[in-house]
């Protein structure tokens, strides 16, 4: 069965840390451009961060731009998102999503609706 996993949410102050992560199994993740969205309570999907395949390429929205970094672990299928000096306004369902295509390099291009696996998603949750 090919699916995502993500795990590393939770409930932090503002200015704190929280590292995500994303395994994959059923497929090599190596081989695909890997992306993290996220949604807040009546908002549209926002592309967070995304990497194209083997590492080759990574894009952060100017939001989080400074504060969030994305990585890969081939040896264990997963993808992270490490989130520093986190903000209220960064709460949100976190998500991965892996896709197939190689057709652009710049890995931002592709519209979350152009994946095609998906987790199912992690609380990220910042108050005081």
């Amino acid at each position: 069965q090919l699916q995502l996993m993500e795990s590393g949410g939770g409930l932090v102050q503002p200015g704190r840390s929280l590292n995500l992560s994303c395994v994959a199994s059923g497929f090599v993740l190596e081989n695909y451009g890997v992306g993290w969205f996220r949604q807040a309570p009546g908002k549209e999907h926002e592309g967070v961060s995304c990497m194209r395949r083997r590492n080759e390429f990574t894009y952060y929205a100017d939001s989080v731009k400074g504060r969030f970094t994305i990585s890969r672990d081939s040896a264990k299928n997963t993808v992270y998102l490490l989130m520093d000096n986190l903000r209220p306004e960064d709460t949100a369902v976190y998500y991965c999503a892996a896709v197939s295509s190689v057709r652009y390099y710049d890995c931002s291009r592709y519209g979350w609706r152009e994946y095609n696996y998906w987790g199912r998603g992690t609380q990220v949750t910042v108050s005081t």
